[in-house]
């Protein structure tokens, strides 16, 4: 194949790149670089990634890398920001559920990548108390269902998988 792919199996953007390998039918090697014991910045890993993050897609030469910033581990959560937050998140939720009134997906009656980019982000809001926001909206309720069910997710979200077969 000549496609691989770094990464940690539950890392949302692990899961995200992934799900796109999946849909798009590509074979592909996994290389866990496990973020618990800090394999992301160890010398061998910078190389490849010198931001120290997952995932990394190699085509060949072509090096694709995840390059946001994420918040740090450990520190104590501002509720007043969580509000805040989820109001925001109930507004574009509002949309969302107008939008699919009268659509199956967000951008068109297909599974697009506007789709999927919600997928790893969802997965986590759904096993939180924002879940509620999600259910109460049906139309979304329903995408959140279908998106949720993809094939290509659930092999995506299959920790077990990444370490049992290393190739796709």
């Amino acid at each position: 194949a000549g496609y691989k792919i770094y990464g940690y199996p539950s890392s949302p953007n692990t899961r995200r790149a992934l799900a796109v390998l999946h849909e798009k039918g590509l074979s592909f090697d996994r290389i866990t670089v496990n973020l618990t014991t800090g394999d992301q910045q160890k010398p061998s890993f910078l190389p490849i990634n010198p931001f120290g993050q997952v995932p990394v897609f190699l085509d060949g030469h072509l090096k694709l890398i995840e390059q946001t910033i994420k918040p740090l581990k450990g520190l104590k959560a501002d509720y007043k920001v969580v509000n805040e937050t989820e109001t925001k998140l109930g507004k574009v939720l509002d949309i969302y559920e107008e939008r699919l009134k009268n659509s199956r997906f967000l951008a068109s009656n297909r599974f697009t990548l506007a789709d999927l980019f919600h997928l790893p982000n969802i997965e986590y809001l759904m096993n939180t108390t924002t879940k509620r926001l999600f259910e109460t909206r049906p139309n979304v309720h329903r995408w959140v269902a279908k998106i949720t069910a993809r094939p290509a997710w659930k092999k995506a979200c299959d920790a077990k998988a990444w370490y049992d077969k290393k190739k796709n």
